[in-house]
């Protein structure tokens, strides 16, 4: 398998999004978009996924939600091109992470059918420096440019800041295992032989 790296830029009158991912990397991070829980969110992304990623993120109209969604696509769409053909990987991965009193799993399917659902059961109206309805967007982006499928879905927790601290940790969690090199697999995992 080749290396799987990948770098996309995103510039728009809105927003100038760099990332750098390497899926096979060691979980080491350098996150500067400026709002701090995103930045940790990401970090915890990468780490627990084990990928190195670099995102430089920047606003060029001073509009948050719009920095918000182009850093999940641009991320999502990173991934999706540094996972390449997809061939020899494991393909299907589950894990459930607790966070104190908060528990989220997420179920992945990496093939290339873009499908997600998520259920975050956040309460408040901001968690830190975050909107509910930005954070609920930044899943539905990265979900929806991973061209995967994808269920994510707090089952229960009292503080969304750990509920979607779980989310994030069980997503990272379930792609690192999926992405994973299957020995056996010596091609497409698939019965169709195209992913």
């Amino acid at each position: 398998m080749t290396a799987r790296k990948a770098s996309i830029n995103r510039n728009t009158k809105e927003t100038s999004v760099q990332v750098a991912v390497n899926i096979d990397g060691f979980g080491k991070t350098n996150i500067k978009t400026g709002i701090n829980f995103l930045d940790h969110l990401i970090i915890s992304f990468g780490k627990h996924g084990m990928m190195d990623l670099k995102i430089n993120a920047k606003s060029n109209d001073g509009i948050e939600h719009h920095l918000i969604e182009d850093t999940a696509i641009t991320l999502g769409q990173a991934i999706d091109k540094a996972l390449g053909s997809r061939i020899g990987i494991t393909r299907f991965s589950y894990a459930s992470v607790p966070m104190d009193e908060s528990l989220a799993e997420a179920s992945i399917d990496l093939i290339k059918r873009p499908f997600w659902k998520s259920t975050l059961l956040i309460k408040r109206s901001k968690i830190e420096d975050v909107s509910k309805e930005d954070l609920e967007h930044f899943f539905q982006s990265l979900l929806q440019n991973l061209n995967s499928c994808i269920h994510l879905t707090v089952k229960y927790g009292d503080n969304d800041h750990h509920k979607v601290e779980a989310a994030i940790k069980s997503l990272a969690v379930a792609f690192r295992n999926a992405s994973t090199k299957d020995k056996k697999q010596k091609g497409i995992p698939s019965t169709k032989g195209s992913m």
